[in-house]
């Protein structure tokens, strides 16, 4: 063979082993192998990593949607006259551990009570108080109440009157002069006046005990200052 024929074999040889390599390469990708990923972390799972087979503890269920049970608890009797008294409330929900201080009269800006507060020692004399209002009282309804409203109220406790019909024209002086002979703290004196729905005016007035406020009460409901008859009303 001459050396031209030689070196054309030559070409051709090498020529035909680099298509076989390069196909030999692609054929992975031609099977569906899938590529190997290159990355810097370790292939193995890291130490500190729980066994698969450890029970894992639930997820804990948030606070504020967990129902309490223990603490105070509030809530809002409804259904209730203005002739209703604390020692009523307290005498029906008998077995709720209640006192007089336990409950708050609920009044409007004309002193019509709108409900009673009643503050609970647990989550089960609140509910012992439901089932007793749902056997006993069919007339009244309880509900929860939140704490400022608790706090928003002021206690009455049968010290304060409230004294209804005074005249436009009357000063405190003629309020002063109507309860002459009361026993009274003169500086809790409280003229409001009211224009809606028609022109009123009332007066609130705090006795040392709700002896003296009772005594005020007998002697002097339904007795006149100028001209204008006086209704009184003790507030709780």
């Amino acid at each position: 063979m001459s050396k031209l024929g030689l070196l054309r074999a030559v070409i051709t040889s090498n020529l035909a082993v680099r298509t076989a390599v390069r196909q030999n390469r692609g054929l992975p990708m031609l099977l569906g192998e899938p590529a190997r990923r290159f990355s810097t972390e370790a292939e193995n799972p890291p130490q500190n990593s729980p066994p698969s087979d450890q029970p894992q503890d639930p997820s804990p269920i948030e606070p504020f949607l967990q129902t309490p049970t223990t603490g105070l608890v509030y809530g809002k009797l409804l259904g209730i006259s203005r002739y209703t008294l604390k020692t009523d409330v307290v005498n029906m929900l008998e077995g709720c551990n209640l006192s007089l201080e336990d409950v708050k009269v609920d009044y409007n800006r004309a002193f019509t009570p709108m409900g009673m507060v009643v503050q609970f020692r647990s989550w089960k004399a609140f509910d012992n108080a439901a089932r007793v209002i749902s056997r006993k009282g069919r007339l009244f309804k309880l509900e929860r109440a939140n704490r400022s409203l608790w706090d928003n109220l002021t206690p009455h406790d049968g010290k304060t009157v409230l004294l209804q019909g005074i005249p436009q024209t009357a000063a405190p002086e003629d309020v002063e002069r109507f309860l002459s002979g009361c026993e009274y703290d003169s500086s809790s004196l409280q003229i409001i006046f009211r224009s809606f729905p028609e022109p009123s005016k009332f007066a609130t007035i705090r006795f040392p005990s709700q002896t003296e406020a009772m005594n005020a009460f007998l002697a002097k409901n339904k007795g006149f200052c100028q001209n204008g008859k006086i209704l009184m009303r003790v507030l709780q």
